[in-house]
């Protein structure tokens, strides 16, 4: 990743209880993620929102990559630029990368 990029997470809250959090990522559950990354709705993510404007990309993560190709998509239509991170939360562990617990 490179510098002003950030994880976007977007597994539900139950889910990184259970199989543990990526330190630093942002967390919206996948249902609620338009909402949130639009500045207009007053509800806005400001981490997330930030990134609207071109200063990083977004990476996207879920349980397998399903939802977070969906979350993706919505997000590169909104003006965001997005990447999936491929494997979602396993191929994240398979890599031996770090997890809160």
């Amino acid at each position: 990743m490179a510098q002003g990029d950030v994880i976007l997470d977007v597994r539900e809250t139950a889910e990184l209880k259970s199989d543990g959090a990526i330190e630093g990522a942002i967390h919206i559950p996948r249902g609620l993620v338009e909402a949130q990354a639009d500045p207009e709705t007053g509800k806005a993510n400001e981490a997330l929102a930030a990134k609207r404007d071109g200063t990083g990309r977004v990476h996207v993560l879920c349980a397998s990559g399903a939802r977070a190709a969906l979350a993706a998509d919505s997000l590169r239509q909104m003006g965001y630029d997005t990447a999936v991170i491929e494997g979602g939360l396993a191929g994240w562990k398979d890599a031996g990368l770090p997890l809160r617990a």
